[in-house]
């Protein structure tokens, strides 16, 4: 599976900060029923890399690690059973080990300086981050134009309310969001389902 297929999957990934591996499982079978298959879990709790492994025992569940700023944390996030990578940031350092590897990776990108170092890597798709404070769905109009390959996932800021805006610009083939998770399961799953039906 190619970061592209990963993306096309769903058109909203949920961004997930999981401070109890207890509750990934759960959380993750509500989102995978509602729709939202491809889930980002963000290393920044100790919990990370145990929810990462039991999210991976949910079938049809797409896990990947985020937040990933160091290849020991990329080591870590493929031995917990990582299917891809998202970094904030786009650096040789980190790219280069991930891209021989072959696990699908998508390095955050603000700047047209960021793709260009992600083309010279052979990179073309990227998450824009973060969105909002970065320029918003204006910024990264400007920015696809002269990088006509690229493809994108926005994430920072992006809403329920905001997603359907990213979601109908062409080069954007799924936004990254926080917003579907939180309180109960069953919201959980029926705000996955309404993040679901945002697709194209």
């Amino acid at each position: 599976m190619t970061i592209e297929d990963i993306m096309r999957t769903s058109p909203v990934i949920p961004v997930l900060v999981i401070d109890d591996a207890a509750t990934a499982r759960p959380l993750a079978e509500a989102l995978v029923k509602g729709g939202l298959k491809v889930l980002e879990v963000t290393l920044r709790t100790p919990a990370a890399l145990d929810a990462i492994a039991e999210m991976k025992k949910v079938e049809g569940a797409i896990v990947g690690a985020g937040t990933v700023v160091s290849t020991q944390q990329f080591e870590q996030a493929i031995a917990a059973g990582s299917e891809f990578i998202v970094s904030p940031g786009l650096t040789e350092a980190l790219a280069e080990p991930i891209v021989n590897s072959n696990v699908p990776y998508l390095p955050g990108v603000a700047t047209a300086g960021d793709i260009m170092r992600g083309y010279a890597l052979g990179l073309r798709h990227f998450k824009f981050f973060p969105a909002e404070t970065s320029g918003g769905l204006k910024a990264l109009k400007a920015l696809a134009a002269p990088f006509f390959e690229a493809r994108f996932c926005p994430t920072g800021g992006i809403s329920e309310v905001t997603a359907p805006d990213w979601l109908a610009f062409d080069p954007v083939l799924c936004v990254g969001g926080s917003w579907v998770t939180g309180g109960a399961l069953a919201d959980v799953e029926a705000r996955a389902g309404a993040a679901a039906r945002l697709g194209r």
